[in-house]
């Protein structure tokens, strides 16, 4: 049986790398501060900057990764380690002022950004505001240091696409959970779809198996011929079960009305029940003759298995079929519950059937009709 998987499925190659490049490309706009750490006059300060550059940028990819990775496995960001990555980021930054000098301001640009990407909205607002007004602080505070207009502009448009970035993902994150949800379900369903259809195969071939086993041991010294023709049925029925557990796991199994009626003939015979019912099965369309045939199998092996009757009758219309005995068993109150019943309630919903199960009205015995609305 072909069932869909419910494990999550693994990230291609192809998203992987462009993950990568995501983060990767934004960091071209740190070639003012690396232009100004290789024209300053001091190697060591040259050195510096480029060093703290490369460490900034290094350390902001890695973040961008691990937070997208996470966000990709369902999994929550900490806030601590959050807050620890935003703090990172901004020491890098500021531990190239040695070599950068007043272009340092760029790196609040990614500051900002990846607080947006890493934190709630209410404390990303904070760190946004906060990195936006640096710049015109600083300039009115530190000698030599101009208000860089433009690096407020960036931080203002980084923090909002990367604001888009996030909801996207996080949306994105949503919909992966909705769909290993959906194939979550659909392994669920396949699976009860299979346990019912087994106990419902099963349930009624084994119960005449029984029975005919039961006729043969005792025909076995009184008529062995017929004690043989009985076991010779046995072993039928017992392929034909075997055949129809096959075809469950391969599939849903074709059943029809007219091959449970000629089912049913044979094992109430078997059971010794007096058996009253059509000669032949009306023409119905697929589902309905499915549902129908169904119904039979059901009646029938809780007529057989139950009830004690010695009479037992099965009417079939376009829209109604009926399993009625006259039986004093525990039937009625025993079988409404029942896994068979479960089943056959699940198959005659979908057609919006109707489902009646219980002691007969007008007399002793047990009733199972199934019946669809007049305008089907």
């Amino acid at each position: 049986m072909d069932l869909p998987s419910d494990r999550p499925r693994p990230e291609s190659r192809h998203w992987r790398v462009t993950g990568w490049l995501l983060a990767a490309v934004w960091l071209f706009f740190l070639n003012i501060p690396l232009l100004a750490a290789l024209h300053q006059p001091e190697v060591w300060r040259r050195v510096v900057g480029a060093a703290t550059l490369l460490a900034f940028g290094v350390f902001y990819v890695c973040v961008f990764q691990w937070a997208r990775a996470r966000r990709q496995e369902h999994r929550g960001i900490p806030a601590g380690r959050a807050w620890a990555a935003v703090a990172l980021l901004l020491a890098r930054g500021l531990a190239g002022i040695p070599g950068t000098g007043g272009d340092w301001l760029t790196t609040l640009v990614f500051v900002a950004a990846a607080a947006v990407f890493l934190l709630p909205s209410r404390q990303s607002l904070v760190v946004v505001a906060l990195a936006a007004l640096t710049p015109p602080v600083t300039a009115a505070l530190v000698p030599g240091w101009e208000a860089e207009g433009t690096v407020v502009f960036a931080v203002l448009l980084a923090s909002f696409a990367m604001f888009g970035v996030t909801r996207l993902a996080q949306r994105n994150s949503e919909l992966q959970a909705a769909q290993q949800e959906i194939r979550r379900l659909a392994v669920a369903e396949e699976r009860a779809r299979a346990a019912r259809d087994l106990h419902d195969i099963l349930g009624h071939s084994l119960t005449v198996v029984a029975v005919k086993a039961e006729l043969a041991g005792r025909l076995l010294e009184l008529d062995p011929a017929r004690a043989a023709t009985e076991i010779a049925d046995v072993e039928r029925l017992a392929r034909e079960a075997l055949a129809d557990v096959r075809g469950t796991v391969g599939a849903y199994r074709g059943i029809s009305l007219a091959g449970e009626l000629a089912g049913a003939r044979s094992a109430l015979a078997a059971a010794g029940i007096a058996a009253e019912l059509p000669d032949a099965a009306p023409a119905l369309p697929a589902e309905r003759d499915e549902l129908f045939g169904w119904t039979v199998r059901e009646g029938v092996t809780n007529v057989v298995r139950h009830s004690g009757a010695r009479r037992c009758v099965i009417r079939v219309e376009p829209g109604l079929v009926e399993v009625r005995d006259d039986g004093r068993g525990p039937a009625a109150a025993a079988v409404p519950g029942g896994h068979g019943l479960v089943g056959l309630r699940e198959r005659a919903r979908r057609l919006d059937a109707t489902v009646t199960v219980g002691r007969r009205p007008d007399g002793p015995g047990f009733l199972l009709r199934v019946a669809l609305p007049v305008d089907r």
